[in-house]
């Protein structure tokens, strides 16, 4: 029975130190130990969100979870938002906003290619009234394998003033962000992705602006709820039970994580990805993220004429445990996604690669047996020596 390889967009492989602390004993969440936890969680933290300003708050959640409570929290029924989506969980931002009551007017980008930095100074620009009191950012966006470019946005937002909501679920802590400098209000990210633990705990980072309008809405919400909540982490604790298995998870994944350093994990991202695209255009495979705007976290690609996205991946699953995405949404049946997050290794990219040759031959695609590994190689070689 072949060991399966997840090279999904996440959850990711976890490593066995991370998994093992999920195995020590439960202690008290309104005790000193949990205390110690959520602080050392904290500091851990805030370089990845780039803030010293901003306070992180934990939430047993996915992070979805973290996203409807900055929507919940931020905004009250009939304000008027704008959403930039570039994908599925742009769209996602939308519907919680949606169903908290906010309007919604959305600036719409070509499938694939990154939110244009002139488009959104425009049309903020455009609103003279300063009818949107808030705007909805993807830093990261894992269905099209497209990250933002977030400084580029951060001039024309402040000069507007709206509050700023960014989903980095999948792009913190694999690339640079910087919260206080380019000056976004609010920051969600998620266990599961690059910090490389289980699923189960969100993270936002809120600026004094937001705390100001979430001080002052009174529209509903109980569970993720972020004044009780930061009333909790005040005291070094949460306002409903936590996950505390998966707290002590991401403790040790943060340790790993600071061991090799930010620029390290960006680096390592960036070059997994890189190699994966290499290969995958040498496998007759179609790029589906522009130029400018590929994901290092994942790569979206359209597979050779006549291959079947779904055979293709049912043939690397069960013929050799190698386990990749579909497309989402409108998407769905047209691309693979191969993501680079998690405890994985060159040589596991790699052997993936070498597997989707062997799938390709499989779903009968002509192919050149070797190609993909070897402009993979190839592209290690050159990224890693530039970067020494």
């Amino acid at each position: 029975m072949n060991k399966t390889l997840l090279l999904i967009p996440g959850p990711v492989p976890v490593s066995a130190p991370v998994l093992e602390a999920m195995a020590w004993p439960m202690i008290n969440h309104r005790g000193p130990e949990f205390a110690e936890l959520l602080a050392r969680l904290e500091r851990g933290m805030r370089p990845l969100f780039g803030t010293e300003k901003a306070d992180v708050i934990f939430l047993g959640s996915s992070g979805t979870g973290g996203l409807e409570a900055a929507i919940a929290n931020c905004f009250a029924p009939g304000d008027a938002l704008l959403a930039c989506p570039v994908g599925v969980f742009g769209k996602r931002l939308i519907a919680i906003a949606k169903a908290f009551g906010c309007t919604v007017d959305v600036l719409e980008t070509e499938p694939g290619s990154g939110l244009d930095a002139a488009a959104l100074a425009h049309k903020l620009k455009s609103d003279t009234e300063r009818r949107y009191k808030g705007v909805l950012l993807t830093h990261n966006e894992t269905s099209t394998g497209v990250q933002n470019d977030m400084a580029a946005y951060a001039p024309a937002l402040r000069a507007h003033g709206a509050l700023t909501i960014v989903d980095s679920v999948s792009g913190l802590g694999a690339s640079d962000f910087r919260m206080d400098e380019w000056g976004y209000d609010v920051v969600v990210t998620a266990s599961q992705k690059a910090l490389a633990a289980p699923p189960g705990i969100s993270a936002v980072a809120i600026s004094r602006r937001a705390w100001e309008r979430i001080e002052g809405n009174d529209s509903s919400r109980f569970y993720f709820d972020l004044l009780k909540a930061r009333e909790f982490a005040r005291k070094g604790q949460t306002p409903w039970t936590p996950p505390i298995s998966i707290f002590y998870a991401l403790a040790v994944a943060l340790e790993r994580y600071h061991a090799e350093g930010m620029p390290g994990s960006w680096e390592r991202h960036a070059r997994y990805a890189a190699a994966i695209r290499a290969a995958f255009e040498a496998l007759n495979f179609r790029i589906f993220s522009a130029p400018g705007a590929h994901s290092v976290t994942v790569v979206a690609a359209v597979p050779p004429g006549g291959v079947e996205a779904a055979n293709l991946l049912a043939a690397l699953r069960e013929r050799y445990g190698v386990v990749l995405s579909g497309g989402q949404g409108d998407l769905a049946g047209k691309i693979v996604r191969f993501g680079t997050m998690g405890d994985v290794g060159e040589n596991d990219v790699l052997g993936a690669i070498a597997s989707i040759e062997r799938a390709l031959a499989d779903v009968g695609a002509a192919s050149s047996r070797g190609a993909g590994v070897a402009a993979a190689e190839e592209s290690f070689a050159g990224l890693t020596a530039a970067s020494v």
